[in-house]
């Protein structure tokens, strides 16, 4: 998976690049088939906001979360960002199935 990482009015630092790193590596436990992924960290004067956007083979998945804090940004981003993969896997899944039980019926 290619991850890039942009930054509107901050500069990314190797932390911040290393933090995000980490965190977003838990999507791919649950969904190993991203193509790429865009994080953009933008710091505003009261708020701090992290959004991503994950290309997937025929679709593309986007989340956005903001907090007081950047690296707290982050931590809601990648969890919303997991539960939005995990839920385009579970329909996948269920999508599969679905097509089998109407086969079965059928025949």
């Amino acid at each position: 998976m290619s991850l890039t990482i942009t930054g509107r009015n901050l500069e990314i630092t190797p932390a911040i690049r290393e933090y995000v790193n980490t965190k977003t590596a838990r999507v791919l436990r649950h969904f190993d088939q991203v193509i790429d992924s865009q994080v953009t960290l933008t710091i505003e004067p009261l708020k701090h906001t992290a959004e991503i956007t994950l290309r997937l083979r025929g679709k593309d998945l986007h989340c956005e979360a903001s907090d007081q804090n950047l690296y707290a940004a982050i931590d809601l981003l990648v969890d919303k960002a997991d539960r939005l993969v995990i839920k385009h896997k579970s329909k996948a899944q269920d999508h599969g199935n679905e097509t089998l039980k109407r086969q079965e019926i059928t025949t």
